[in-house]
């Protein structure tokens, strides 16, 4: 990958074997990791702030060899500006990540750079559980119906509509549903193929409501979608974009009196929780979330017993003595 190094923010200087190796890094993440492409997106932003930082704090812009001097305290000192820049916890371990990534690569052994970097703790993240949406809300958000009352052609309408119910139904990223060609426009009782981050691929059950909402917008779109072409469209034949979904679900939040929490992601959310709160498998639940660690879907189960939790406080009768 003859990766160049992409504007994204100030100019400053870059020693000829930083620029070369920061590209080498990015087409590694790339080509060897398999790495998501957002994913090496924002590593590579990320890492575009070390190096300009780094410009200020040395007062030149640092070789490979200066880089790999660095301290802990000079690493500490980058996370300080960045946090005066209002960047989150969550965003601050991101961008250690990314620093921490770019030093594995350089620093293969682990003697200079990787060893001041393994001695910054990283910035503690208040752990926040995530907010489905309840079931009767997040059926209705598949329903054209709802938004019956809003100046849109129908086939938008039941587009949207279809979109989430692969959200919900299948529990899919929006990213993966948008993804989807014509060709592989779900159908009842057949599986579906998924790539997910980083080219990783699992098979998904369809349910029959997810392919009659499918079906339905087929029926209506007045566009030819070429079999390798989007499954899903915009108004005028490309591509449909992420933010066209996002807009939906805000009307449907109004329509449905729904918190801001209840985005499209929500809605895989609701898929997994769901699934758990009716006796679902965790081991089969992450499986079909595509999580690579059983850690990662275990965090539902904390989300059903919050709820269980409310239930019981709002309904046991020594819950409200």
């Amino acid at each position: 990958m003859n990766a160049s190094v992409p504007d994204l923010g100030p100019v400053f200087p870059i020693a000829p074997d930083v620029r070369a190796a920061y590209a080498a890094w990015l087409g590694y993440l790339t080509d060897e990791r398999r790495v998501a492409a957002k994913t090496v997106e924002a590593y590579g932003r990320d890492m575009r702030f070390v190096l300009g930082f780094l410009c200020q704090h040395l007062g030149s812009a640092p070789s490979l060899q200066e880089i790999a001097r660095l301290a802990p305290r000079d690493i500490r000192a980058y996370l300080a500006a960045r946090r005066t820049e209002g960047l989150t916890s969550r965003s601050l371990m991101r961008a250690l990540a990314a620093f921490r990534s770019f030093a594995r690569y350089v620093d293969p052994k682990g003697i200079g750079l990787s060893a001041a970097l393994a001695a910054v703790r990283a910035p503690k993240v208040a752990r926040s559980l995530p907010k489905p949406v309840a079931p009767l809300p997040a059926r209705a958000m598949t329903d054209p119906e709802t938004r019956a009352g809003e100046a849109r052609e129908p086939w938008v309408l039941a587009r949207d509509a279809a979109v989430l119910a692969l959200l919900y139904g299948c529990g899919l990223r929006i990213s993966e549903a948008l993804s989807l060609t014509r060709r592989e426009a779900p159908q009842a009782g057949r599986a579906m193929t998924i790539t997910g981050k980083g080219g990783k691929q699992r098979s998904l059950p369809v349910i029959a409501p997810v392919a009659q909402a499918v079906e339905a917008y087929l029926s209506l779109c007045p566009w030819n979608l070429p079999p390798d072409g989007p499954l899903f469209v915009g108004a005028k034949g490309g591509p449909l974009s992420p933010r066209i979904v996002q807009r939906a679900m805000e009307g449907l939040r109004g329509a449905l009196g729904l918190p801001e929490t209840a985005t499209p992601h929500a809605l895989r959310h609701s898929f997994a929780t769901h699934l758990l709160s009716r006796g679902g498998d965790l081991r089969s639940i992450q499986e079909l979330l595509g999580h690579a660690s059983l850690s990662t879907t275990q965090i539902y189960t904390e989300v059903d017993s919050a709820r269980l939790m409310a239930i019981h406080a709002a309904s046991h009768p020594r819950a409200r003595l």
